[in-house]
Protein backbone atom coordinates (compact mmCIF):
# COMPACT_ATOMS: atom_id res chain seq x y z
CA UNK A 1 0.00 0.00 0.00
CA UNK A 2 0.98 3.37 -0.64
CA UNK A 3 2.97 5.75 2.10
CA UNK A 4 0.45 7.46 4.37
CA UNK A 5 2.80 10.21 3.86
CA UNK A 6 3.28 10.25 0.41
CA UNK A 7 -0.55 10.42 -0.10
CA UNK A 8 -0.91 13.26 2.44
CA UNK A 9 1.67 15.37 0.34
CA UNK A 10 -0.28 14.25 -3.19
CA UNK A 11 -3.45 14.53 -1.64
CA UNK A 12 -2.52 18.43 -0.59
CA UNK A 13 -0.57 19.26 -3.96
CA UNK A 14 -3.77 18.10 -5.99
CA UNK A 15 -6.48 19.87 -4.18
CA UNK A 16 -4.65 23.02 -4.10
CA UNK A 17 -3.98 22.46 -7.98
CA UNK A 18 -7.67 21.51 -8.88
CA UNK A 19 -9.16 23.95 -6.68
CA UNK A 20 -7.30 26.71 -8.28
CA UNK A 21 -7.85 25.09 -11.73
CA UNK A 22 -11.36 25.04 -11.14
CA UNK A 23 -11.33 28.77 -9.99
CA UNK A 24 -12.89 27.98 -6.52
CA UNK A 25 -12.08 30.12 -3.49
CA UNK A 26 -11.71 28.20 -0.44
CA UNK A 27 -15.59 29.34 0.83
CA UNK A 28 -16.57 28.36 -2.79
CA UNK A 29 -14.83 24.96 -2.62
CA UNK A 30 -16.40 24.75 1.49
CA UNK A 31 -19.88 25.72 0.25
CA UNK A 32 -19.76 22.94 -2.70
CA UNK A 33 -18.55 20.22 -0.73
CA UNK A 34 -20.09 20.66 2.67
CA UNK A 35 -16.41 20.75 4.19
CA UNK A 36 -14.97 23.49 6.33
CA UNK A 37 -12.70 25.89 5.39
CA UNK A 38 -10.29 25.19 8.07
CA UNK A 39 -10.37 21.38 7.19
CA UNK A 40 -9.84 22.46 3.12
CA UNK A 41 -6.70 24.62 4.52
CA UNK A 42 -5.10 21.86 6.82
CA UNK A 43 -5.67 19.04 3.62
CA UNK A 44 -3.97 21.66 1.36
CA UNK A 45 -0.79 21.95 3.79
CA UNK A 46 -0.59 18.80 4.25
CA UNK A 47 -1.13 18.60 8.59
CA UNK A 48 -4.21 16.11 7.98
CA UNK A 49 -5.19 12.97 7.05
CA UNK A 50 -8.98 13.22 6.33
CA UNK A 51 -11.49 10.70 6.23
CA UNK A 52 -12.29 9.05 3.31
CA UNK A 53 -15.63 10.60 3.33
CA UNK A 54 -14.23 13.65 2.97
CA UNK A 55 -12.01 13.09 0.17
CA UNK A 56 -14.50 11.72 -2.04
CA UNK A 57 -16.95 15.40 -0.68
CA UNK A 58 -13.79 16.98 -2.07
CA UNK A 59 -13.48 15.37 -5.46
CA UNK A 60 -17.22 15.12 -6.10
CA UNK A 61 -16.98 19.22 -5.40
CA UNK A 62 -14.28 19.55 -7.96
CA UNK A 63 -15.55 17.13 -10.59
CA UNK A 64 -13.16 14.55 -10.26
CA UNK A 65 -12.28 10.93 -9.35
CA UNK A 66 -11.03 10.39 -6.00
CA UNK A 67 -8.55 8.57 -7.56
CA UNK A 68 -7.14 11.68 -9.56
CA UNK A 69 -7.80 13.82 -6.14
CA UNK A 70 -4.58 11.28 -4.67
CA UNK A 71 -2.81 10.33 -7.74
CA UNK A 72 0.72 11.24 -6.94
CA UNK A 73 2.48 10.10 -10.49
CA UNK A 74 0.72 12.43 -13.24
CA UNK A 75 1.85 13.17 -16.71
CA UNK A 76 2.63 9.98 -18.77
CA UNK A 77 -0.05 8.56 -20.87
CA UNK A 78 0.13 5.60 -19.23
CA UNK A 79 0.09 5.75 -15.84
CA UNK A 80 1.72 2.22 -13.54
CA UNK A 81 0.73 1.26 -10.40
CA UNK A 82 2.83 -1.44 -8.55
CA UNK A 83 0.58 -3.63 -5.98
CA UNK A 84 2.52 -1.69 -3.22
CA UNK A 85 1.06 1.70 -3.62
CA UNK A 86 -2.62 0.57 -4.31
CA UNK A 87 -4.67 2.70 -1.65
CA UNK A 88 -6.36 0.56 1.22
CA UNK A 89 -9.48 3.08 1.92
CA UNK A 90 -10.68 1.24 4.62
CA UNK A 91 -10.48 -2.34 6.62
CA UNK A 92 -11.49 -4.02 9.56
CA UNK A 93 -9.82 -6.72 12.01
CA UNK A 94 -12.03 -9.35 10.46
CA UNK A 95 -10.32 -9.09 6.99
CA UNK A 96 -12.74 -7.06 4.90
CA UNK A 97 -11.40 -4.34 2.75
CA UNK A 98 -11.86 -1.95 -0.22
CA UNK A 99 -8.61 -1.37 -2.38
CA UNK A 100 -8.29 1.11 -5.07
CA UNK A 101 -5.93 -0.20 -7.55
CA UNK A 102 -5.95 2.73 -10.14
CA UNK A 103 -8.66 5.21 -11.71
CA UNK A 104 -9.14 7.98 -14.22
CA UNK A 105 -10.43 11.07 -15.43
CA UNK A 106 -13.07 10.14 -18.14
CA UNK A 107 -16.34 10.64 -19.26
CA UNK A 108 -18.74 8.04 -21.18
CA UNK A 109 -19.28 4.29 -21.87
CA UNK A 110 -17.95 2.40 -19.50
CA UNK A 111 -16.92 -1.37 -19.96
CA UNK A 112 -15.35 -4.12 -17.89
CA UNK A 113 -13.51 -7.07 -19.10
CA UNK A 114 -12.01 -9.92 -17.54
CA UNK A 115 -9.32 -11.36 -20.12
CA UNK A 116 -7.28 -14.66 -19.97
CA UNK A 117 -4.30 -14.79 -21.50
CA UNK A 118 -2.36 -18.44 -22.22
CA UNK A 119 1.25 -18.28 -21.93
CA UNK A 120 2.98 -17.22 -25.50
CA UNK A 121 -0.12 -16.08 -26.53
CA UNK A 122 -1.34 -11.87 -27.21
CA UNK A 123 -3.60 -9.55 -28.76
CA UNK A 124 -2.65 -6.02 -30.62
CA UNK A 125 -5.89 -3.94 -31.05
CA UNK A 126 -6.29 -1.11 -33.22
CA UNK A 127 -6.34 2.50 -31.65
CA UNK A 128 -9.21 3.38 -29.74
CA UNK A 129 -11.22 7.16 -30.52
CA UNK A 130 -8.76 9.94 -28.92
CA UNK A 131 -10.25 9.99 -25.22
CA UNK A 132 -10.15 6.21 -24.63
CA UNK A 133 -8.87 5.09 -21.41
CA UNK A 134 -8.06 1.61 -20.42
CA UNK A 135 -7.61 0.73 -17.05
CA UNK A 136 -6.15 -2.68 -15.50
CA UNK A 137 -5.22 -5.01 -13.32
CA UNK A 138 -3.35 -7.94 -13.20
CA UNK A 139 -5.26 -10.81 -11.00
CA UNK A 140 -2.42 -13.75 -11.59
CA UNK A 141 0.62 -14.43 -13.87
CA UNK A 142 2.39 -11.57 -15.92
CA UNK A 143 1.22 -9.23 -18.55
CA UNK A 144 3.51 -7.91 -20.95
CA UNK A 145 1.56 -4.43 -22.00
CA UNK A 146 2.92 -2.21 -24.96
CA UNK A 147 1.62 0.71 -25.46
CA UNK A 148 3.18 2.80 -28.45
CA UNK A 149 5.95 0.76 -29.22
CA UNK A 150 6.86 1.38 -25.40
CA UNK A 151 7.09 -2.46 -23.30
CA UNK A 152 5.74 -2.79 -19.58
CA UNK A 153 5.94 -5.32 -17.88
CA UNK A 154 3.17 -6.07 -14.98
CA UNK A 155 3.65 -8.95 -12.08
CA UNK A 156 0.30 -9.73 -10.72
CA UNK A 157 -1.03 -6.98 -8.21
CA UNK A 158 0.01 -4.31 -10.11
CA UNK A 159 -2.61 -1.92 -12.08
CA UNK A 160 -1.82 0.37 -15.49
CA UNK A 161 -3.99 2.89 -17.26
CA UNK A 162 -3.40 4.29 -20.61
CA UNK A 163 -4.27 6.74 -23.58
CA UNK A 164 -6.15 3.97 -25.70
CA UNK A 165 -5.89 6.25 -29.09
CA UNK A 166 -2.23 4.87 -28.71
CA UNK A 167 -2.00 1.36 -30.40
CA UNK A 168 -1.37 -0.92 -28.26
CA UNK A 169 -0.73 -4.64 -27.14
CA UNK A 170 -1.40 -7.46 -24.68
CA UNK A 171 0.83 -10.23 -24.43
CA UNK A 172 2.01 -13.19 -21.71
CA UNK A 173 5.32 -13.71 -22.06
CA UNK A 174 5.45 -15.79 -19.43
CA UNK A 175 5.50 -19.71 -18.40
CA UNK A 176 1.57 -19.44 -16.47
CA UNK A 177 -1.78 -18.12 -17.51
CA UNK A 178 -1.94 -14.23 -17.14
CA UNK A 179 -5.57 -12.87 -15.64
CA UNK A 180 -6.74 -9.47 -16.22
CA UNK A 181 -9.52 -7.55 -14.97
CA UNK A 182 -9.88 -4.59 -17.41
CA UNK A 183 -12.31 -1.33 -17.72
CA UNK A 184 -12.41 0.67 -20.81
CA UNK A 185 -13.99 4.29 -20.86
CA UNK A 186 -15.14 5.27 -24.49
CA UNK A 187 -15.27 8.95 -24.80
CA UNK A 188 -19.25 10.11 -25.87
CA UNK A 189 -20.19 10.59 -29.53
CA UNK A 190 -20.49 14.30 -30.98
Amino acid sequence: MADLDQLTQALARNLKRWRRERGFTLDVLAARSGVSRGMIIQIEQARTNPSVGTTVKLADALGISITTLLDHEQGSPVQLVPGSQAVCLWSTEAGSSTVLHIGAEARGPLELWSWRLMPGEGTTSDPHPEGTVELLHVTAGELTLVVDGTTYTLPAGDSASFEAHHPHTYRNDGPEPAEITMTVSIPPVG
